[in-house]
């Protein structure tokens, strides 16, 4: 994979350029404009990423202007603390917002004003019925709604009581503001939908200057017109909403016309991306807050050790379609490998440590080796490691009676160790209960560098860290937080993994590393690629991630 190139993100489908190339062409615009609106409530996740990308990819590309908005409109849930970790996912992710930044609750103002224009015009009315109410009257999908029996006020009533929600005096529920279309509609979303509520609840940024609250089906084609979005680019579930985001812009008269279009959602294998569920995990304690390495937060993935290159590699080449579709978590680790597979620094750890003395070294010398530190990378030049008598293997990487096919030390054969000597296995040291403690060897000073002066075919390297000045090194292995590749499809917190996380402590990792900085990743050599913990690590408690193996569990279709 080392040779392959990330991306070619020219022959990945996406009829939204399509379409922009033809809005091009025909002048109907002259500078494409997108927008990334979350709502403050929660952490961003994978599926975020690809809305992400899809908004400030496309502005990128045509050489337009991309905004980040909050959408703000619901004091309720929404907290500066998402607006500060949006805001450091997308600078991170690499999605500039080169158009601006704003809050959906800035535009309070312009919306109540709208909203007053439609009801001068005959297009809204307040309305009285109870949420339940509202749910009766709507109507089937077979059946049309029928008429509140307050849809005919006067304008003069309407205004009155607009403004008396405005002024606090009905309690939450009692009254909405409904845009006036057709009760008759096919479209559910057509018929009469509230456009703004009364909440009593203190808003992050607007304080208690509002108690109601425009809907986001309301606030959002008019954030659009105020801001110059040429393409208003979103998941496929507003589909439906697409008729009345247009009654909007056309009936408030707005000269600029934004146009909504929707691309299907992403979803993995093996996690849920449901804020309300991960909310929970969190709260729960089933994980160590939004940014556990295990969750799908963008801020998990990257204390786990993926970067932006991968996560956007993964996001394109899913493609921008109409059709939903489910990602194995497989691909995203795949995305992960081939970014560090050119771009991590080589080094050696032992996750289970036993010691191995050449029992022919001279117990006072202490040698150095230049080991290169990218193959991949020839620019990343090479470091110094140390060598000496007492070095620390992989307890693995010894067996007293070997099974057949097994090539590493065993009494009587010859590994290489890596970039140094070959040694040669003469017996090993047990504990009181039969646990091997020691392993020896006697090392052959004609193979410096590894290859013997007689040409001698050694069949394994395993590598290794010299025992006098190893770092202790916590080591967090990590797996999917799901037993299934649905979880949604059950009850999600009976179905987590339990295995999803093993801690190894008493690990051995090249001196150097004691420096390594926060989110520094590494290919540990034959262990996988691993990561500098971003919270729990210090230069006196190194912890390392393992963010993906080195095998690769994807399966290319052919």
């Amino acid at each position: 994979m080392a040779d392959e190139k990330i991306m070619d993100t020219e022959n990945v489908s996406n009829f939204i350029h399509d379409i922009i190339d033809r809005d091009l062409a025909e002048g109907r615009v002259t500078k494409v404009h997108t927008r990334f609106p979350p709502e403050p409530n929660g952490y961003l996740h994978i599926g975020s990423a690809k809305a992400i990308w899809i908004n400030s990819g496309t502005a990128q590309k045509y050489n337009g202007l991309f905004n980040l908005r909050f959408d703000d409109t619901n004091p309720v849930r929404e907290d500066d603390e998402y607006v500060k970790s949006i805001e450091e996912d997308l600078r991170w992710l690499g999605a500039e917002p080169t158009g601006g930044i704003y809050y959906g609750s800035d535009y309070f103002d312009k919306c109540y004003e709208y909203a007053v224009k439609l009801i001068k015009d005959g297009k809204a009315y307040v309305d009285d019925l109870t949420a339940d109410e509202m749910r009766e009257y709507r109507g089937t999908l077979t059946e049309p709604g029928k008429e509140s029996p307050w849809r005919n006020r006067s304008v003069e009533e309407n205004l009155d009581l607009f403004e008396r929600m405005k002024n606090g005096e009905f309690p939450d529920g009692s009254h909405t503001l409904r845009a006036k279309i057709d009760m008759a509609s096919p479209n559910m979303n057509m018929r009469d939908p509230a456009i703004y509520r009364i909440v009593h609840a203190h808003h992050h940024r607007q304080g208690d200057k509002w108690c109601i609250y425009p809907l986001y089906d309301f606030a959002h084609p008019i954030q659009d017109a105020l801001e110059g979005i040429t393409h208003s680019l979103c998941s496929i579930e507003f589909e439906n909403h697409r008729p009345l985001y247009d009654w909007v812009v056309d009936n408030i008269g707005f000269e600029h016309k934004p146009h909504q279009y929707e691309f299907a959602r992403l979803n993995v294998t093996h996690t849920v991306m449901s804020k309300r569920y991960l909310r929970e995990l969190v709260e729960t304690k089933k994980v160590d807050g939004w940014d556990d390495p295990r969750m799908p937060t963008i801020c998990g993935l990257r204390r786990r050790g993926y970067t932006p290159a991968s996560i956007r590699n993964f996001s394109v080449r899913n493609g921008v379609s109409k059709v939903n579709s489910t990602v194995e978590y497989s691909f995203l680790e795949h995305c992960l490998r081939e970014d560090l597979n050119l771009t991590a620094k080589r080094v050696m750890g032992v996750l289970n440590p036993v010691k191995l003395i050449l029992t022919n070294y001279p117990e006072d010398r202490t040698e150095t080796f230049e080991v290169e530190n990218n193959p991949n990378r020839p620019e990343d030049g090479t470091r110094t490691v140390t060598f000496g008598r007492e070095l620390y293997i992989e307890a693995e990487d010894f067996m007293e009676t070997p099974v057949k096919g097994y090539f590493r030390l065993f009494p009587g054969n010859e590994v290489r160790l890596k970039t140094t000597y070959v040694v040669k296995c003469t017996g090993c040291k047990k504990d009181e209960n039969g646990n091997v403690v020691e392993v020896y060897a006697e090392y052959d000073p004609e193979s410096r560098g590894g290859n013997p002066a007689d040409g001698r075919k050694i069949k394994s390297t395993i590598h290794w860290v010299d025992a006098k000045n190893a770092e202790d090194a916590e080591i967090r292995l990590y797996d999917n937080l799901f037993t299934v590749e649905d979880p949604d499809a059950g009850d999600f917190l009976e179905l987590l993994n339990p295995d999803s996380l093993k801690v190894l402590t008493g690990c051995k990792v090249e001196a150097g590393l004691k420096t390594a900085k926060p989110g520094e990743s590494f290919q540990f050599m034959r262990q996988g690629y691993f990561c500098v913990d971003n919270k729990d690590s210090a230069e006196d408690h190194l912890v390392f991630n393992r963010s993906v193996s080195l095998k690769d569990g994807f399966k290319k279709k052919k």
